[in-house]
């Protein structure tokens, strides 16, 4: 067989096992097999070959182009060219207003976005401003604990060497009754 007259790349039936599809990918069988279609999968195909057959694009046959080509050449030169004319203007006007509805489109979303930013920038200063005000409360808290604990801590320092000062200058008048001095 030659290659024009081979069967475009496609499922087919398995030449070796009928009960599955086989890949022809235009010049031999391939490895890849799957199992046949259910009959939705083959419906939906049938639906979808009848609407690309309805749509399909059919050339103009050489009729028509005949008779466009001699009703262009009757028209003339300065018919075409007011014909092309009247097309540039249609075209032009399409393309103003199609910018117009974009200027008017983005304007729009420039108004907006504007609300937008201010809103969530306030936001975010907000929230900044509260989490400064919560460190500096927290830094007073701190300062404030470690002064009252520095003085909790000197004033029990304090309380135990007034103790032993105490213990060793009530030690001492026992020591000397003990040893017998005076």
């Amino acid at each position: 067989m030659r290659r024009e007259n081979a069967p475009r790349s496609g499922w087919y039936p398995d030449p070796e096992s009928r009960t599955a599809l086989r890949w022809w990918d235009g010049l031999d069988w391939t490895e890849a097999r799957r199992a046949p279609p259910s009959d939705a999968e083959l419906r939906s195909f049938e639906g979808q070959a009848e609407f690309e057959a309805s749509h399909r694009y059919v050339p103009p046959s050489q009729d028509v182009i005949a008779a466009a080509s001699a009703a262009a050449s009757r028209a003339g030169r300065p018919e075409s060219q007011q014909m092309i004319d009247d097309v540039r203007r249609a075209a032009r006007g399409e393309v103003d207003r199609a910018a117009e509805i974009f200027a008017r489109q983005a304007r729009a979303m420039q108004s907006n976005v504007g609300p937008l930013i201010s809103e969530y920038t306030n936001r975010l200063v907000k929230w900044i401003r509260i989490a400064v005000i919560v460190a500096i409360l927290l830094l007073v808290a701190y300062f404030v604990f470690q002064v009252v604990a520095q003085a909790s801590l000197f004033e029990w320092i304090g309380d135990r060497i007034d103790n032993i000062t105490d213990k060793q200058g009530a030690a001492a008048p026992m020591v000397s009754v003990l040893t017998g001095g005076s």
